[in-house]
């Protein structure tokens, strides 16, 4: 019973030796990985960098008890950053000792909706937002992040609530004042972890450029010379602290607690099926929910601002062999070692290493081939994507994504609106009724049409139906009989099941019945109970096209 609310259990009695060798090594791969950015995403949060450092100790350690996956590295991700930076800079402004306490006020509510969707289990809410969406808005915001470190890259103010024509509008105007050192430093960054990410995967890319630009600014005095620097990172633990409950910050923080509840979900689920497919397991989504509820519930008391799954980090963790949960508890463990006795190293590390290390971390969630595959199947998924994408990338994270729900709602709504159907008729090598402009050689039937609606019949349709049924009687117009098959048909709403009912009768003042083959359960109770068996009997109670078919040859 314990392990159904604590997945670590099981793993835990079985926990051995190999595992043991398998998970520390893994753990300080990503522990080397994830300090670096740790602290370039706190920046991108507008935190002070050791918030980062927080983020990625407790949370870690309590997603690993409570969590599905096994090998899900759980932390701070870019996107969320993101979604924190600009959901706080509304209430406080960045780095500010306000705007810290209203990090970790997000964070709790995050955990709180998360834990709570978890144990009522409403992990399926999260398929409303269709892969187009989060494929339209995650590239979106891939390109915002990378944009929102120009200023440290470059090395220049640029303001940071402008739009993406606004920054590089701006950026352009002000290249005469680019600080050369800190630029080189970027680009040198960059280049450095491309190279390392393509040709030596094995070495931590994000490691080498710390050590490398931390070097060269101490070497070579760049923090006299205009090198923005981190400078102090405070050493120790995070304390114990109650995040500043306060009503109307709740309220303002709400839409965007929810936005990072749902995204960062969707970005962690994603990753850990991938990897739990690999290895034989499942994952169940509401102890998911669950895990980085509490993860991110606890975490908002050590310091910690909203964490969840990331791709990257995940990849790397199951790459260097992580076997359970225990490869992040690891990973936690060494960082808060770095906490208590090696914050003094990353004194004179550049911000623009930090920038660096952000711009091509999220380069990758910049899906071309996702749109182009979308298009080629189905356009309007690609036109979703596209609006998406646009809407996030002219306005706000929060307007796009809303933009992009509403789109795919719209779609949908109109796709059921508009359902696919067809006249059939009978191919009789093969025994079967299909679509007559699919195939043109199937036998109609004289004086009778065969009509098929796949999609369940509601008050948004129905008149479609009506529509499809007059267009067919006005091109045959000796018409007698209408055969509906319901075989895809599995619900009604009270509005079809009447409108259908008064269409029946209309019909049947025009000399033309309409029938109805292959009706399912469920659809029998709910036209008993409107009283279709005292009108229409045996009309609708054909177990197939041909019994219809059938009766109408004896009679």
């Amino acid at each position: 019973m314990l392990s159904k609310y604590v997945p670590s259990v099981d793993w835990l009695k079985r926990y051995n030796g190999m595992d043991f060798k398998a998970d520390i090594i893994a753990g300080l791969i990503v522990a080397i990985m994830l300090i670096p950015q740790g602290m370039a995403y706190a920046m991108l949060a507008g935190l002070p960098p050791v918030i980062g450092l927080y983020a990625s100790t407790i949370p870690l350690i309590i997603y690993a008890l409570f969590g599905s996956s096994r090998q899900l590295a759980v932390g701070p991700v870019a996107m969320v950053s993101l979604l924190v930076y600009t959901g706080v800079s509304a209430l406080a402004e960045p780095g500010s000792d306000q705007f810290v306490s209203y990090a970790l006020l997000l964070a709790l509510m995050v955990g709180v909706i998360q834990l709570a969707m978890g144990l009522f289990r409403l992990g399926f809410l999260v398929n409303f937002l269709s892969h187009a969406v989060i494929s339209g808005f995650t590239s979106a915001a891939a390109i915002i992040i990378g944009l929102s470190q120009l200023s440290d890259l470059l090395g220049i103010e640029l303001p940071s609530d402008a739009n993406v024509v606004g920054l590089l509008a701006e950026a352009v105007m002000n290249l005469n004042a680019v600080h050369g050192y800190t630029l080189g430093l970027g680009l040198a960054s960059i280049l450095i972890l491309v190279v390392f990410k393509k040709y030596v995967p094995k070495i931590p890319g994000p490691l080498v450029v710390v050590v490398v630009t931390s070097l060269a600014v101490y070497g070579f005095n760049l923090h006299n010379q205009g090198v923005a620097i981190v400078g102090n990172v405070p050493s120790g633990l995070p304390t114990l602290t109650m995040p500043a409950i306060d009503w109307n910050s709740i309220t303002q923080l709400l839409p965007i607690a929810l936005t990072i509840s749902f995204v960062g979900f969707m970005e962690s689920v994603a990753v850990a099926k991938k990897v739990a497919s690999k290895e034989g397991y499942k994952i169940n989504s509401n102890q998911e929910l669950n895990g980085l509820g509490v993860a991110n519930i606890i975490g908002s008391f050590f310091s910690a601002f909203p964490v969840t799954g990331g791709f990257s980090r995940t990849a790397v963790n199951y790459q260097a062999g992580a076997r359970t949960g225990m490869a992040s508890i690891f990973t936690a463990v060494l960082i808060i070692i770095t906490l208590i006795f090696f914050t003094d190293w990353f004194y004179y590390l550049p911000q623009a290493t930090l920038a660096a290390i952000i711009m091509v971390a999220v380069y990758s969630l910049v899906d071309v081939k996702e749109a182009v595959h979308l298009f080629k199947i189905r356009q309007i998924d690609g036109w979703t994507l596209v609006i998406t994408f646009a809407a996030t990338l002219l306005t706000n994270i929060e307007t796009g994504i809303l933009v992009g729900i509403a789109t795919s709602l719209i779609v949908f709504i109109w796709r059921s609106a508009y359902p696919h159907s067809a006249e059939l008729g009978y191919l009789e090598d093969e025994g079967v009724y299909r679509n007559v402009d699919r195939y043109p050689n199937a036998k109609t039937f004289d004086n009778t049409i065969i009509f098929r609606v796949d999609e369940a019949l509601y008050f948004a349709n129905i008149a479609f139906l009506e529509n499809k049924l007059e267009q067919l009687t006005e091109d045959k117009p000796d018409t007698k009989r209408i055969i509906l098959d319901f075989a895809p048909v599995n619900d009604m709403d009270a509005v079809a099941v009447d409108e259908l009912d008064q269409l029946m009768q209309e019909y049947d003042d025009y000399g033309v019945e309409i029938h109805i083959a292959n009706m399912k359960g469920p659809i029998k109770d709910l036209v008993a109970k409107a009283g279709w068996f005292d009108r229409y009997e045996d009309r609708i109670q054909y177990l197939s096209i041909d019994q219809s078919l059938d009766q109408q040859s004896n009679s």
